[in-house]
């Protein structure tokens, strides 16, 4: 199938696709609101008071589920190379996570301050090249989880997206050199053939 029947699938598939219609219907900026929906659902990410960083946020559909959850208590700093539009509660830092020069204002902005929880919804631009890909999408969630490290507060939580594949066990076995509880999750708004999922860890250890 040539780029242009692939995109037309794609778009055909993603006017149809019933989180699509369900975000739109609740306001929500994007599908993926609905992933961290139920992963909080579950796990109880969300607790108002909390600083929350979002890596990765635009268009910010995770970001708007965190300051709805937080019910105006705490605060969220959101970052992405893409611009998105404001949100209250949110201060958004635009730029690529991956720069140093990203990295020091998003410190700068937390002020010595720890985040309870940190999100990282980061994906690579798809190339189609399935080995490049899945190399990027690693390289994405050891800077997350390196940020993690760094900055969480030692009762906190993260939560990843991650590329099933080549790089994903060595990536599964730092996650559980770091926390002291590892979970896997695959919310039903992740489409059934893409190899992405969730790691959660929590609570990091000495």
């Amino acid at each position: 199938m040539n780029r242009s029947k692939a995109s037309n699938a794609w778009l055909r598939e993603h006017v149809r696709d019933s989180y699509v219609q369900r975000a739109r219907a609740a306001g929500y900026r994007s599908r993926a609101s609905y992933k961290l929906l139920e992963i909080d659902d579950k796990d109880h990410l969300i607790r108002a008071g909390d600083v929350v960083v979002d890596l990765g946020a635009a268009p910010g559909g995770w970001s708007q589920v965190a300051a709805e959850r937080m019910h105006g208590k705490g605060r969220i700093v959101a970052v992405d190379l893409l611009a998105m539009e404001p949100l209250r509660g949110v201060t958004f830092v635009l730029g690529d996570f991956r720069e140093q020069a990203v990295l020091d204002v998003l410190e700068r902005l937390l002020g010595g301050e720890k985040p309870r929880l940190v999100l990282s919804d980061m994906s690579p631009n798809i190339s189609g090249v399935a080995v490049r890909d899945q190399a990027q999408s690693t390289h994405l969630a050891e800077l997350a989880l390196d940020f993690a490290r760094k900055w969480l507060q030692p009762d906190g939580a993260f939560l990843v997206k991650v590329f099933q594949g080549r790089g994903f066990p060595d990536f599964l076995l730092e996650m559980r050199k770091t926390f002291q509880m590892v979970c896997s999750r695959k919310p039903g708004a992740s489409r059934d053939r893409s190899p992405e999922a969730y790691l959660l860890g929590r609570n990091l250890k000495a």
